[in-house]
């Protein structure tokens, strides 16, 4: 009887303990796709501001045609990302064509007297540092969902449910992790 009583227990806390790891699994796979769609958002407003933005300079600098098209192409090939891992090597691509976009640009000083242009650079300054924080944010929820994952006993049940663990945003670029010289 005593027995009885103890295995019931035992079965009743693994159920227990099984219901709370499956939904803690489930609150942070919720958390990962809503950092990724609040990523989304602010993607989605640079992504519609580029076409003005490149229209602009083009209006400028009709020779340089071959910076303006790697600007579409990169941002063509962002949009139409299938997944989480193909969107971040694309944005990866499409941050490096906007920055030989802005470098461009500095060798047009009436482009950087053109109030539109200033503009529209404002914004665009402001949206990235939408999507820099939102990329920090990203990391962060999937960290906590990749640790999760990962650690021991929570690793035996997320490979039982078909918990993956996600990419996170990182840069690619190696130039862009070296450190930035400064010379007067």
């Amino acid at each position: 009887m005593v027995i009885g009583i103890a295995v019931i227990v035992i079965i009743v806390l693994l159920a227990f303990w099984l219901i709370g790891t499956y939904n803690a699994f489930v609150r942070l796979r919720n958390k990962t796709e809503e950092a990724f769609s609040a990523m989304d958002v602010s993607l989605k407003k640079r992504y519609d501001l580029i076409p003005n933005f490149v229209e602009t300079v083009k209006g400028y600098a009709k020779h340089e045609r071959e910076t303006l098209e790697a600007v579409i192409a990169a941002r063509k090939r962002a949009v139409q990302s299938d997944s989480a891992k193909e969107r971040i090597q694309n944005e990866n691509v499409l941050d490096a064509t906007l920055k030989d976009l802005f470098a461009l640009t500095e060798a047009y000083p009436d482009l950087k007297a053109d109030q539109n242009f200033l503009s529209l650079q404002n914004q665009l300054s402001r949206i990235e540092e939408e999507i820099a924080g939102s990329r920090r944010y990203y990391n962060g929820v999937i960290n906590k969902y990749n640790t999760r994952i990962e650690m021991f006993p929570g690793n035996l049940l997320a490979g039982l449910f078909g918990f993956q663990r996600k990419p996170l945003y990182e840069v690619q670029e190696i130039y862009e992790r070296e450190n930035v010289k400064v010379t007067f």
